[in-house]
């Protein structure tokens, strides 16, 4: 079976248990999260849209696990999540994350978001993307010990023309 055929059917079903997980801890749309998890997600918004490592690392624990679930990037302490940043800050330099929703009690929960920007340095295409994605969070006294980002790498890939995109009707 070819490689590709494999990478998308595991591409499709790590994305397909996201949902379901979420689907099992999500609130009602019409009702938000009144906890210190609003507090906790817009500063991790906040973070991100420094474009700066270090007023990132303030969101976070010292002791952080950071998983990029789709790319594969794990980063175990602060100084490692704080490469990653950097690298993600050039290789994205207008990146942009929005706030769709939080849902944070006791410690745990998800933050929803939509990522934006130019793939400078990813794939040096030179092209916009747009991809909602997820990060399951746990929190220690106000700061994220734990975070895995879940999201689909190849609908950035498609966006920027690295993989084609789907003909019309195909399933």
């Amino acid at each position: 079976m070819n490689i590709n055929v494999n990478i998308k059917r595991s591409l499709t079903v790590a994305m397909l248990l996201a949902m379901l997980a979420l689907s099992a801890v999500a609130a009602p749309r019409d009702v938000k999260s009144t906890t210190d998890g609003d507090a906790v997600a817009e500063k991790w918004i906040a973070a991100w849209n420094s474009h700066s490592p270090e007023k990132m690392l303030l969101a976070f624990t010292a002791d952080v696990f950071y998983e990029d679930v789709a790319f594969g990037e794990v980063s175990h302490s602060g100084a490692e999540l704080r490469k990653f940043a950097a690298s993600e800050f050039e290789g994205v330099p207008d990146l942009e994350l929005k706030l769709v929703r939080a849902n944070v009690h006791g410690g745990h929960g998800t933050i929803e978001w939509v990522f934006s920007g130019t793939d400078k340095g990813v794939f040096n295409t030179g092209k916009k993307f747009s991809v909602r994605g997820v990060s399951v969070i746990d929190v220690r006294d106000g700061k994220i010990s734990r975070s895995l980002d879940f999201y689909d790498s190849a609908t950035i890939m498609r966006q920027v023309g690295v993989l084609p995109t789907p003909a019309t009707g195909a399933k």
